[in-house]
């Protein structure tokens, strides 16, 4: 007779059944899970309002098909198919009719809310998928419900957000709070960092003096911007081209690429200041290089004045024809001789380099002369003017001499004159960048007054979304779905503090605005200020000017006495 043997209790192998029996103990061979734990396994069913998973347990874990995502609303056959391997958060381990419930939103949520956080702490951007246009901004799939202001979609204000569904965008995390679930993000300062390392990047390479290709992007009165693949620069309009110009319009236009050379560069305020004419060739070079005092030269008559004419001898380079070197006699207004166009030949005076001037003579002129062929190769003018002026012969003799003497004073007057003009023309021009300084902060405050227009409307946006998820939250708990309601009152939540933290960021723009429009007054009044200095100066020139004319006149009439004495003696001799 053989001897059954009988089974010793041993953990996780046996264990004692209900009537004191060893039986075996298979609960030992599944794995332990516990509730709120990730666990993995493998689709074995999609269902249109469940999905099966076998994680190795005694029963196959649920995944209702509210737990599969965090969008609304999805078909699970588009979240998951069969055989595919999920990970998946334990809700209940048996629910009242015994089943494991599992949820790989939840799963996907708490391994994604780490990254968040430690983005969020280190200041690196987040990658998110567009599942929905809201109201006031987007909804991005971070695996959590991550909202996007409108504000803060891109540098400038996006009019259509529907192009950016489905797209995928980079992003900070500039708020978070996980006891609401609330992520809220921009890729605005993605956006600017990047353009920062690209502006940093292209002052880091650039140095004044350097000559760069780039692009017309903007055409302002005061100038032209440049784009330099990526960060503009400005062209003043004094640098634009060795010729007067009326406005950036006349040489330039938007979307032409041009060489411009750095004049400066303030790394500080990251601004670049561009020249045009500093590529082209210097007029002034041309003069220093090809003419000289006492040389004869054809130009053109471009603005006469009560002291004088301005004669063009090559583009951009302008001389002043004084009115006491227009002819050999007495001149009471310079219109008698010269007309502005008039092609003309001149006696080249002085040439100051260092100031760009020049000294011009028209009476000095010999007749027939031929002037020297222009430095620019350009066409000649070929004229000159046929003035054919007598010459004067005056006497020594106290008169001659006190008609020299008051004729270099009538000199000494208009140099003086011209010299007022200058400084004159000098305060205009200071007038002017101060104006264009008073227009572009005028501009800028316009520019922050929409800004907070903006930011006030989307805080109004916002506190209504605020309102309508408050609502929903409410429906929800009297339907009886707790979790969503919690879920909706903490979106509810986030949107009313985005309302406040909005209606804050206007009012700051608008005190921006009002700094702005300040300083705008400011700049304005000095403008005007420079404006009546200059007037005041160009009065005195003419007052100057007009005694150089009335000593002229009165040495004028001192050389005819003085020749009419002359005549006198030598009838008498």
């Amino acid at each position: 007779m053989s001897t059954m043997e009988i089974p010793v209790l041993e953990d996780g192998v046996w264990i004692t059944g209900p009537d004191g029996e060893l039986i075996p103990d298979y609960d030992a061979t599944f794995p332990t899970i516990n509730e709120g734990e990730v666990v993995h396994g493998t689709v074995v069913r999609v269902d249109k309002d469940e999905v099966l998973v076998d994680i190795g347990y005694k029963s196959e874990g649920v995944i209702p098909v509210s737990e599969l995502s965090i969008r609304r609303s999805v078909n699970p056959a588009d979240e998951v198919s069969l055989g595919e391997e999920i990970d998946a958060l334990v809700m209940q381990k048996e629910d009242a009719e015994g089943r494991l419930i599992l949820s790989k939103k939840r799963a996907r949520f708490e391994l994604a809310w780490k990254a968040i956080e430690a983005a969020a702490e280190s200041g690196e951007a987040v990658n998110g998928r567009v599942i929905e246009v809201v109201k006031g901004g987007l909804i991005l799939d971070l695996g959590v419900r991550g909202f996007l202001p409108a504000s803060l979609v891109d540098i400038r204000r996006v009019q259509d957000l529907e192009e950016f569904t489905g797209k995928e965008l980079r992003c900070k995390v500039i708020e978070l709070n996980r006891s609401r679930n609330n992520v809220v993000l921009s890729r605005r300062a993605v956006l600017e960092d990047e353009r920062k390392e690209m502006r940093q990047g292209i002052l880091d390479r650039l140095n004044p003096g350097d000559v760069v290709d780039g692009q017309i992007s903007n055409i302002v009165d005061f100038g032209a911007f440049v784009d330099l693949d990526g960060m503009d620069g400005l062209i003043h309009i004094s640098e634009l081209s060795w010729s007067h110009v009326n406005h950036p319009s006349e040489v330039l236009e938007i979307g032409q690429t041009v060489k411009v050379k750095v004049l400066d560069i303030d790394r500080e305020r990251q601004r670049i200041s561009l020249g045009l004419k500093q590529t082209q060739s210097d007029p002034w070079q041309q003069v220093l290089e090809h003419y000289h005092e006492e040389d004869v030269v054809e130009g053109r008559v471009t603005k006469v004045v009560t002291f004088g004419a301005f004669v063009e001898i090559l583009p951009g380079v302008e001389g002043l024809v004084h009115i006491s070197e227009l002819a050999q006699h007495h001149v009471e207004n310079p219109r008698e001789v010269v007309s502005q166009g008039d092609p003309v030949n001149v006696l080249i005076l002085e040439i100051d380099g260092d100031r760009r001037r020049l000294s011009l003579s028209l009476k000095r002129v010999e007749e027939g002369a031929e002037p020297l062929p222009r430095a620019d190769g350009g066409e000649s003018v070929h004229l000159t003017p046929n003035l054919r002026l007598s010459e004067e012969a005056f006497p020594a003799g106290g008169l001659a001499d006190a008609a020299l003497a008051l004729d270099a004073d009538a000199v000494e007057l208009a140099d003086e004159a011209l010299a007022l003009d200058a400084d004159a023309v000098e305060l205009a021009a200071e007038a002017v960048a101060a104006e264009e300084i008073a227009v572009e902060l005028t501009e800028e405050a316009e520019i922050a007054d929409e800004v907070a227009v903006e930011l006030a409307e989307e805080a109004v946006v916002a506190e209504a979304i605020a309102e309508e998820l408050a609502e929903e939250a409410l429906e929800a708990d009297a339907a009886g779905d707790g979790e969503a309601a919690a879920e909706l009152a903490g979106e509810a939540l986030a949107a009313d503090e985005l309302a406040v933290e909005l209606a804050t960021e206007a009012v700051v723009a608008e005190e921006v605005a009002v700094e702005l429009a300040e300083e705008a007054v400011v700049a304005d009044e000095v403008a005007v200020e420079l404006l009546e200095e200059a007037v005041v100066e160009e009065a005195v020139a003419e007052e100057l000017a007009a005694d150089a004319i009335v000593e002229e006149a009165v040495a004028e009439e001192l050389a005819e006495a003085a020749v009419a004495a002359a005549s006198d003696e030598d009838t008498t001799t």
